[in-house]
């Protein structure tokens, strides 16, 4: 958190302010502050302040989550942006595509998952021992049933 310039006194809102304009809720933005994804200035009152450019941050990582996007991912793409400007199309659409092949990647997983759980319907089994579904990559499955751990080394 950076100090308030006297030429930003009357163009920052407070936490209340960004939380009704971006519709997302006062937890939510210190949480995003904590995680790095917007940051906000002190005034005298030691009170947050943000620049108007964070409704714009918001926006786009409520965008984000909403398609699936970690937060990590997110903040991975928030730095690549320059600093102490709004972020515009151009980077919208660079960190959009930076995301459109991941997304493709779990669309594809997503239907794969539910042409398995159609089989899975028609079967009915829910075996812990074949079903593909509940008992997904189990590699110790051979070992019998229960609680089984690999060996120490």
């Amino acid at each position: 958190m950076s100090e308030i310039r006297p030429e930003d006194h009357g163009k920052l809102l407070s936490v209340g302010e960004v939380a009704q304009r971006s519709g997302v809720a006062v937890s939510a933005l210190h949480f995003y502050e904590r995680k790095g994804l917007i940051e906000s200035v002190r005034n005298s009152g030691n009170q947050r302040r943000y620049k108007r450019d964070v409704l714009r941050r918001v926006a786009i990582i409520k965008v984000a989550q909403r398609v699936g996007i970690p937060l990590t991912e997110i903040a991975e793409a928030f730095s690549t942006l320059p600093r102490g400007r709004t972020p515009d199309v151009a980077d919208w659409e660079k960190m959009s595509s930076i995301w459109h092949d991941d997304l493709n990647e779990r669309i594809q997983a997503l239907i794969a998952l539910r042409d398995q759980l159609t089989g899975c319907i028609g079967c009915g089994c829910l075996s812990i021992a074949s079903c593909p579904l509940r008992n997904y990559m189990d590699r110790l499955s051979d070992s019998g049933p229960g609680a089984h751990f690999p060996p120490l080394r």
